[in-house]
């Protein structure tokens, strides 16, 4: 089985890029990743950023766009994204009012799967980035189960972040497996021992990532994607430690 590539959601590195955009992603092509997340394009245009990331060698594993975004300004979305040549959107969080019960999940399930549509037409899956708060329960159901029961599959399929699955009380892998063959994309993120659950570099906390790589290669997962939402070290370096452990990991 081939490996799966390895990219860095540039979230993790987001306080650098604003000082020194391109220079940030030439020190995570020089650590060795093989791809990139967006948290945003810094003001450049699609095509700048194209030519500069194939400049580098850096493949697109994915973008994050808001919600208001993909609410009121979707046809220029999707067409920056296939500028860039993106295969995947994800929405990283729904808005406040939208998590108050079942029911607005299930609205927001149904706008986003129309959102879906829209851009699988083009050719660009979404796909829906999670954190805590959706394992609320309403009637003994997570809301995020609610969310993708409530959609339609081949227009929203998943992001399952490992760290936040862990947060919210459950198992990541078990999540992972769950929702084989509709997550292309994992979020690699570790935990810190101890009841701040403080974010960790990939294989320094406490997620069983042997269990998580199974689940993920059995599903049928298109990329890992190393994020630190925070680090107590250089973010930059808490990049390069990641991907380190993983090569030892044998992933990368």
């Amino acid at each position: 089985m081939a490996k799966i590539p390895v990219a860095l959601q540039m979230y993790t590195v987001r306080d650098q890029a604003k000082e020194d955009f391109e220079g940030t992603f030439q020190k995570v092509a020089q650590i060795g990743y093989a791809g990139v997340e967006l948290a945003g394009t810094g003001d450049r245009s699609a095509s700048d950023l194209k030519k500069f990331l194939d400049g580098l060698n850096l493949k697109l594993a994915g973008s994050h766009v808001g919600w208001a975004a993909l609410e009121s300004d979707l046809n220029k979305v999707i067409e920056d994204n296939l500028t860039l040549g993106n295969p995947y959107i994800v929405c990283p969080s729904v808005p406040q009012d939208r998590r108050k019960d079942a029911a607005g999940y299930r609205e927001t399930a149904q706008k986003l799967s129309q959102i879906g549509e829209a851009c699988k037409k083009q050719g660009i899956q979404v796909c829906y980035h999670n954190h805590s708060f959706e394992f609320q329960k309403f009637d003994g159901v997570n809301a995020l189960d609610i969310l993708y029961e409530a959609s339609d599959p081949r227009f929203l399929q998943a992001e399952i972040d490992t760290y936040w699955v862990q947060h919210g009380g459950e198992d990541p892998a078990a999540y992972i497996r769950k929702y084989a063959g509709r997550c292309p994309l994992v979020h690699l993120k570790d935990m810190e021992p101890g009841q701040e659950r403080f974010f960790a570099e990939i294989g320094e906390g406490i997620l069983d990532f042997k269990a998580i790589f199974e689940a993920s290669e059995a599903g049928g997962a298109a990329w890992y994607i190393v994020e630190q939402d925070r680090c107590r070290r250089s973010p930059i370096d808490s990049a390069r430690l990641s991907f380190e452990n993983l090569k030892k990991m044998g992933k990368v």
